[in-house]
């Protein structure tokens, strides 16, 4: 399976009934496709939008239907749009149940860096920075490593989106959860391949393989909020 869908997949069965939830651009926009039928959830678009829907099928995209990134969405009936104030309101007001974001590293203190490579043309940090420090709960839906690398790691080397530290991060070969009380990470190392792909910060970094109810604790100190 592409370990995409396998990401997807995860961070879907952690949404719960009732949930406003907001993806970002990249693997966080599959998660809509993989939420239950029966699963009640508002998904929230930071452009001005609540009631989205799954990426509709091919040919079926409207012009002026579109996430914050510029990519087609669907919006399910009873869907409300509105302004950028409005939506950044929601946000920074703590309103947002559950924010999946992609990330570039996450650190063993739960930091995340996902919005800049120094070097590289961005376009801006958008609203991340906004979505890890108002969010309720922020989910960090990443691949496991990029090029050889871990992209977890023991401290971000790539600027970081907020202070805060973020809640849950998932691979496609680990779910981490992360706890916002003093101590050094906790948990069985995995073996294999996902110890490999740790390389030598495999002892504070580490992960549990992809299995229902296997996950691994790392403690942290709370982080104020930007």
């Amino acid at each position: 399976m592409d370990p995409q869908i396998i990401i997807a997949r995860r961070v879907a069965r952690e949404l719960r009934e009732g949930n406003l939830v907001n993806l970002g651009i990249g693997i966080p926009t599959l998660v809509a496709n993989y939420v239950p039928s029966d699963l009640k959830v508002f998904f929230q678009s930071e452009n001005g939008l609540i009631g989205t829907g799954p990426i509709p099928e091919p040919g079926m995209a409207h012009p002026l239907l579109t996430d914050a990134g510029g990519r087609p969405i669907s919006a399910l009936p009873g869907a409300s749009t509105f302004d950028s104030a409005m939506s950044f309101g929601l946000i920074r007001g703590g309103h947002v149940d559950v924010t999946v974001l992609g990330g570039l590293q996450v650190d063993a203190q739960g930091r995340l860096a996902n919005w800049m490579i120094p070097g590289k043309m961005v376009p801006g940090m958008g609203g991340a920075m906004d979505l890890v420090s108002g969010a309720r709960r922020v989910i960090v839906a990443m691949q496991h490593a990029a090029k050889g690398k871990s992209k977890i790691v023991a401290k971000c080397t790539l600027p970081l989106t907020s202070a805060r530290s973020v809640d849950l991060v998932v691979t496609d070969l680990a779910r981490d959860r992360l706890l916002r009380r003093q101590g050094d990470a906790a948990g069985d190392r995995a073996r294999g391949q996902c110890r490999r792909r740790h390389g030598a910060h495999g002892s504070r970094a580490g992960c549990s393989r992809q299995r229902p109810g296997n996950e691994r604790l790392i403690r942290r100190r709370p982080q104020s909020m930007m």
